[in-house]
């Protein structure tokens, strides 16, 4: 497990870690297709390339400006790593955003000029590659603006619960956008069980539409697409945090599992009274050495983000 905080420097306001590995299971994978993104205060910046960590200094970003991210790539279409570090690459030149707009207007920019740059580089290819990327831009003194497409999730962890603050891009959640199913459906199907498909990716573009159909542009989930009892987690908006809360970024081998409520429901006691560095290396230690009944093998990525008051 790579984990990453001691070169990173977040100022006096936030705490913030990282840890990836190719996961655990019966037959674990030989390649980590996950990728991670984190800007420091100074502008100080970590990822992965050929899935090992590399840093470099992002020119001119602006003193306590933060950016985490959160990218799982799409292995089953093919070059998914690839996928992640192409995205993560284009991250790195996206200047540091204030307001959701400007941050999504860059991002979707950066997802058709991918999707365009791979449909060049394989023309033969049936299905292009794609990543999950959930992202909070945090400038400094304001609230965390969030980007989320995929299943990747972010979750706060408080009082003692695990409150999941994404909707996951699948299936169930086209079928519940068209009214195909009601609250209680759509939640023992999307967090009560695991499955590998996936409605909407970075780089892939998204088949939420009425036809299924994949379509090049991102679709924004939000209040005037998404069932009532979803419109409050829009994929594009301003956080809400609080002070000593968890807040975590998370790929979705975590919960591919028999029963993923009862694996994520661990993290508020793993994590409680550590700094992110700890809280993260709790989580891995304690999935990796007992990881869940039913577990399909999968990588693992992690940030840990903490707020002081």
């Amino acid at each position: 497990m790579h984990l990453i905080k001691d070169a990173l420097d977040f100022g006096p306001w936030l705490d913030a870690a990282a840890g990836s590995s190719v996961g655990a299971g019966t037959l674990p994978r030989h390649e980590n297709q996950d990728n991670f993104l984190l800007i420091d205060a100074s502008g100080h910046a970590v990822c992965l390339s050929q899935q090992a960590p590399v840093h470099c200094q992002v020119p001119g970003w602006p003193a306590g400006h933060v950016r985490a991210a959160v990218l799982d790539g799409m292995g089953g279409h093919g070059h998914g790593r690839e996928a992640a570090e192409a995205a993560v690459q284009g991250l790195l030149s996206i200047p540091a955003c204030h307001d959701t707009a400007s941050l999504a207007c860059h991002l979707d920019h950066l997802h058709a000029r991918l999707q365009a740059g791979f449909a060049d580089a394989a023309p033969t290819q049936a299905r292009a590659p794609g990543t999950t990327l959930t992202l909070l831009e945090i400038p400094p003194g304001q609230a965390p603006l969030l980007y989320h497409v995929g299943d990747t999730r972010l979750y706060e962890l408080r009082d003692g619960m695990a409150a999941i603050l994404t909707v996951d891009h699948v299936p169930a959640t086209a079928y519940a956008m068209r009214g195909g199913l009601d609250e209680a459906r759509w939640r023992a199907s999307v967090h009560g069980e695991h499955h590998p498909q996936i409605s909407q990716a970075f780089i892939l573009g998204n088949a939420l539409g009425d036809t299924l159909q994949l379509d090049k542009p991102l679709l924004a989930l939000d209040n005037g697409n998404l069932p009532s009892f979803l419109a409050h987690l829009g994929d594009r908006r301003v956080l809400e945090v609080q002070a000593g809360a968890y807040y975590v970024l998370a790929s979705d081998g975590f919960w591919a599992c028999d029963h993923p409520l009862a694996a994520t429901a661990r993290w508020p006691d793993l994590c409680a009274g550590k700094t992110a560095a700890q809280a993260v290396t709790a989580v891995f230690d304690d999935f990796l050495a007992h990881p869940p009944q039913g577990l399909h093998s999968d990588n693992i990525t992690m940030l840990v983000l903490r707020f002081h008051s």
